[in-house]
């Protein structure tokens, strides 16, 4: 059994509950357990992968950390969307084990840099260990929460993230948190799962669990209200497959404008989870929503 840091508990047992989730999938890929693969190869309505490694090509994956690899869980490629340039600074929103890191530390090249960040220790130790075994030197990955970015202002170029901001509990915080990282000019390229318009909070709450990326997910039309609330432009919320009934992985874009200040951001309410709403799942099989 593979030795980790243990994250403390917080005050927010939904918040504990989510990195509990994501502790042990690090352990499980540590420790290869038998399901640590299954895990990150989640597969939705049409029996084609929804979550995971298998949404990376083989390009990307060549030379990468088994680990890595392993513990994609995400619901896409952020790396592939963001148009990574040479030498800018890029940072990844709930960087698990750290594959968009260190995908976004090749495209940056040793001019560039990647900041990763995770709230959960024993994520972290799975992804400065795969940065290790990698050799990359133009990368960090720092603790913290992303609805309370510990960077400076104005100090990245590019945000991505790959199927974590609909865990948040606060999502108007991190969009907040997201324009005020960014460079003038600078943009966010993430992945994310987004529901229908239709679907209201409580039908999300039902159809999948919270840590499977599912009843926290934004509409379509919440994410372009958030975003828009906290001053970025040229949103753009574009689906690429389904994910389960109503559901599906998307590329949200936006770029943050050269006048932007603070006095940009604005109120906006966007749903807090439910009460009672499910956290993890009770299995995770193909076709089954929500096991990222």
């Amino acid at each position: 059994m593979t030795e980790l840091l243990t994250t403390p508990m917080t005050d927010d047992p939904l918040v504990d509950a989510v990195r509990a989730h994501y502790a042990d999938a690090a352990r499980a890929v540590l420790d290869r357990a038998p399901d640590a693969a299954d895990a990150a190869a989640c597969c939705g309505p049409s029996g084609d992968a929804v979550f995971g490694e298998a949404l990376y090509d083989e390009l990307d994956r060549a030379g990468l950390p088994d680990a890595a690899v392993l513990a994609s869980l995400g619901c896409g490629n952020p790396t592939a969307v963001a148009e990574l340039r040479e030498g800018e600074t890029v940072l990844d929103l709930g960087s698990g084990g750290g594959i968009d890191v260190l995908l976004s530390a090749r495209r940056v090249g040793p001019t560039g840099f990647a900041y990763g960040l995770d709230m959960t220790d024993e994520m972290l130790e799975l992804a400065r260990r795969n940065a290790a075994e990698a050799g990359a030197t133009n990368v960090e990955f720092r603790k913290g929460r992303i609805e309370a970015i510990p960077l400076a202002e104005a100090s990245v170029d590019v945000v991505i993230s790959n199927c974590v901001i609909n865990l948040s509990t606060d999502k108007a915080a991190v969009l907040a948190e997201v324009a005020r990282v960014l460079r003038p000019g600078g943009r966010m390229g993430v992945s994310d799962v987004v529901a229908d318009d239709d679907l209201t909070p409580a039908e999300r709450a039902i159809r999948g669990s919270f840590a499977g990326c599912i009843a926290g997910a934004l509409s379509f039309a919440e994410y372009r209200a958030g975003l828009d609330a906290v001053g970025l432009t040229d949103v753009v919320v574009t689906p690429t497959h389904a994910v389960g009934d109503g559901f599906y992985g998307a590329i949200i874009r936006a770029t943050k404008p050269a006048g932007w200040t603070a006095d940009a951001i604005r109120p906006v309410e966007l749903p807090a989870p439910l009460p009672g709403l499910p956290v993890v799942a009770g299995s995770c099989g193909c076709g089954e929503a929500g096991c990222c």
